[in-house]
């Protein structure tokens, strides 16, 4: 810590707070570069900047208490460390500590580094807030990152490498950056909201509301191309007979080469579900190999069930399964309950069914991008099923 300049810690700085030059980032990606040592300091001070900021500004804390029991901690500390130094090193750190604002978050990140993770003051435990209704990318080094599904940004790595541009509701990852190592993403979007990705291998993939899909920035030659999904997505993968393709989806392995398919593996479902569109997949349980898992043909979908784990698989019109994609809600002998579930994904909306005798009536039905008033109206014309709208949640009477 030592050896880091003040022009360093400006450039650091100015990184957190979005304010800096293109000059100064080629400066901080140097830097980076330079020493291995540099890029877990920028980590650390980026993982301390987040929680110092959520202490600034936490609601259930005490604002000014909380500040000033930092500042007493690190006078504390400092005191006890310049005991050592010659005088003229001691009256360096004294007059530090009463120029600190308790607004100054990133000037005590640099005075703080050593001793927040020497005395663990936050607790190890401690997760920052992320909102419920945003799309986010978690990094390797576990920062988040909020998608502004109406702007365009870079995505830059701890090195300060350019690995992917995101612009609207897709993300696009290069396939030109160096990897020695798999390096892992987490793209998760929110009820109420659809995102799509390309993967480094050219890989595309749509995310359906209440998803979650972990990653490799980059796949690694010699070795299987693997992510894990919790929730739906429709995959269409890049051909690469060398790589098998692999999407892990609780206790479910789904193999291909390159095809597409759609893999419903939502963790308050009974069943993980994949529907075959083109090409063909193995599907394989934890405890097999791919040799002794069902392979599926286009127009099948087959289903393991989650708790006997058996398989079962059966023809299907795959337009049903996969129309989410536009937008659009299909239905074919599905319990009311079921329709609910998947209308709160759609439309991130909370709807309480007070007739349960109503839950396990099926129904068959075709939505194309509509609004729920349109899909209420629907039920309550053709079935006579009534609803109300109360503090936000819906009640299907």
């Amino acid at each position: 810590m030592n050896n880091i300049n003040s022009h360093v810690s400006n450039l650091i700085s100015n990184y957190i707070s979005k304010d800096i030059s293109e000059k100064e980032f080629h400066e901080l990606k140097s830097w980076l570069h330079e020493d291995s040592k540099n890029e877990q300091f920028f980590i650390d001070h980026l993982q301390i900047y987040k929680k110092v900021r959520r202490i600034q500004f936490a609601k259930i804390l005490d604002e000014d208490a909380a500040w000033n029991n930092i500042v007493s901690k690190l006078k504390h500390s400092l005191e006890e460390d310049v005991t050592t130094k010659k005088s003229t090193s001691k009256s360096k750190y004294i007059k530090l500590i009463p120029v600190i604002s308790k607004y100054a978050a990133i000037a005590i990140i640099f005075l703080t580094i050593s001793y927040f993770y020497q005395n663990d003051y936050f607790g190890s435990d401690e997760k920052a807030v992320i909102p419920s209704d945003q799309i986010t990318l978690q990094f390797e080094n576990g920062t988040v990152q909020i998608i502004n599904e109406d702007g365009s940004t870079q995505l830059v790595d701890t090195k300060g490498t350019i690995v992917g541009t995101q612009k609207g509701n897709q993300l696009v990852y290069n396939n030109n950056i160096e990897k020695e190592t798999l390096v892992y993403n987490t793209l998760t979007v929110p009820y109420g909201k659809r995102f799509e990705i390309q993967l480094s291998d050219g890989t595309n993939v749509h995310l359906n509301a209440g998803t979650s899909l972990k990653y490799p920035v980059k796949f690694i030659k010699g070795e299987k191309r693997q992510v894990f999904l919790n929730g739906e997505a429709f995959f269409s993968v890049a051909k690469d007979i060398k790589h098998p393709f692999i999407v892990n989806a609780e206790n479910l392995n789904v193999e291909v080469l390159g095809t597409e398919f759609n893999v419903s593996a939502y963790t308050e479902d009974t069943d993980t579900e994949v529907v075959l569109v083109e090409g063909s997949v193995g599907m394989y349980k934890d405890s097999q190999t791919i040799k002794e898992g069902t392979m599926l043909l286009p127009g099948t979908k087959g289903s393991l069930n989650k708790e006997s784990l058996n398989i079962t698989t059966k023809k299907v019109n795959t337009l049903i399964y996969t129309s989410w994609r536009q937008g659009g809600l299909f239905f074919r002998n599905i319990p009311f309950k079921n329709i609910v579930k998947k209308m709160e994904r759609h439309f991130n909306k909370k709807i309480i069914i007070t007739n349960k005798l109503l839950e396990n009536e099926t129904f068959n039905a075709n939505f194309n991008d509509e609004p729920i008033e349109n899909i209420l109206s629907y039920f309550n014309d053709s079935f006579n099923i009534k609803y109300n709208i109360k503090n936000n949640i819906i009640y299907i009477n």
